[in-house]
């Protein structure tokens, strides 16, 4: 992937509090610069899975939550997914992550997926009781845990609150830093809710803007940087949690939680993966967690946007593998055998 000039880490001006982030909306037509790598697929295929045999219930606070579990005797490592997300987030990931001997866990938080809205509301904490409830249900000990957007808010939360649960910690594009300063202003809270809750009619009618790549540029622009370089399959598993009934209420939980002041407790080596042009977390907050996490280094990728593991999965699989298994705190940086980590390790690092 070659390397290019960073943009700002935020938007300048008065609009930098109705919406941070300075990246902006393509249309389908600018995939022909995307370079040769985006879109390519994990290894092993998702497609060669019988994700059915693998998928499960489990009673959490008396609601169940789905999950998938690729069972394997190495480090178990449970994904996170984000607003608006389930489990197949991840669908590019987690055959590579099996495959490398790790047990790779992932739930549908309560509202989202198969899994059930609870009848006590959604809250960041309550999400990472329920990371950390599923954990213990299934016996696994300390995990690494792995979230994208509000799943990386969440992992960040179940690694404060649970210390002992996490012993690695990935944050993906992950929310908590800007989305609170919205949260805090109430024109850009109606802003980010108009925005956000667009299209949210139902599976059937999100999979009709695969029909033709402007519309899907249109629907799914927000999160991929080239969204019609992404396959059709796997964007349609995507849209299996429109209409979710934990969509609003996990907005809102986003907007109104603050977790910032507390991120120097977290006490795991953290990694921190953010696309350069993520229309919906700025650029700036992944370099915000960083200096916040104590022991936290920062993975930055190039004309990338806010699902790295599904825009770039053989880069973000190898980085991911290569934090799980070398000692790459900053105490320890014996990522130098990495070329991904290593750049990283330098605080900041690009891909």
């Amino acid at each position: 992937m070659a390397r290019s000039t960073e943009p700002r880490p935020y938007r300048r001006g008065p609009a930098r509090h109705l919406w941070p982030s300075p990246a902006r909306p393509l249309t389908w037509r600018a995939a022909r610069r995307a370079s040769g790598d985006y879109g390519v697929p994990g290894m092993p295929s998702w497609r060669e899975i019988d994700w059915p045999a693998h998928t499960r219930s489990a009673p959490i606070d008396g609601d169940p939550v789905n999950y998938v579990d690729l069972g394997g005797p190495g480090r178990p490592v449970v994904f996170v997914h984000g607003l608006g997300g389930s489990w197949q987030n991840w669908l590019e990931n987690l055959p590579a992550i099996a495959a490398a001997g790790h047990r790779a866990v992932a739930l549908d938080l309560p509202g989202f997926g198969a899994s059930a809205m609870p009848e006590g509301g959604l809250s960041i904490p309550g999400f990472a009781r329920t990371v950390d409830a599923l954990c213990a249900h299934l016996g696994l000990g300390p995990v690494a845990l792995v979230g994208n957007s509000m799943g990386g808010f969440t992992a960040a939360e179940t690694a404060i609150r649970h210390p002992e649960r996490v012993e690695r910690l990935v944050l993906v594009d992950a929310a908590g830093i800007t989305t609170t300063e919205i949260g805090r202003n109430a024109l850009a809270e109606r802003f980010a809710k108009a925005l956000l809750s667009r299209n949210r009619s139902s599976p059937e009618a999100a999979r009709r803007m695969l029909t033709r790549p402007g519309y899907t540029a249109l629907g799914m622009g927000l999160v991929a940087r080239y969204p019609t370089l992404l396959r059709r399959d796997l964007l349609a598993e995507q849209l299996l949690s429109v209409g979710a009934p934990g969509f609003m209420p996990a907005l809102e939980a986003i907007l109104r939680y603050d977790v910032a002041e507390r991120l120097e407790e977290v006490a795991c080596p953290t990694l921190v993966v953010q696309g350069t042009h993520d229309l919906l977390v700025p650029l700036g907050d992944a370099h915000e967690f960083e200096r916040r996490i104590p022991q936290a280094m920062t993975l930055i990728l190039e004309d990338t946007g806010h699902v790295p593991m599904l825009e770039r999965p053989p880069t973000f699989n190898r980085a991911l593998l290569e934090f799980l298994d070398q000692d790459v705190s900053p105490q320890h940086p014996t990522a130098q055998a990495s070329p991904l980590l290593a750049a990283a390790a330098e605080h900041g690092g690009s891909a």
